[in-house]
């Protein structure tokens, strides 16, 4: 009797660890929603730029924090970031 019990207890167990690993594994699979941080790529790796800007996709700024070039950041985050503005500055 005391074996079936340890083997209920086990299998209760795994189908526990189970369960939270697969919880775990589908939260993960959740992408946080982003925003558009102006202001604060190095020169090479923006994501995009405005229109305004010489070059219009990624890995083209050709200078650091250009305030036309933007990195996609969790949203929030961007305003924690010395010089990052979730508005494009117009020049």
């Amino acid at each position: 009797m005391q074996l079936q019990k340890r083997q209920l207890i086990t299998a209760a167990m795994g189908g526990l660890l189970a369960l939270s690993l697969a919880a775990g594994a589908h939260a993960a699979d959740k992408k946080p929603e982003m925003e558009k941080c102006f202001g604060i790529a190095k020169a090479g790796h923006n994501d995009c730029s405005s229109n305004k800007s010489a070059h219009s996709c990624a890995g083209q700024a050709t200078k650091d924090r250009d305030a036309m070039d933007f990195v996609a950041v969790p949203k929030g985050t961007c305003s924690k970031i010395a010089g990052g503005t979730v508005m494009k500055k117009d020049m």
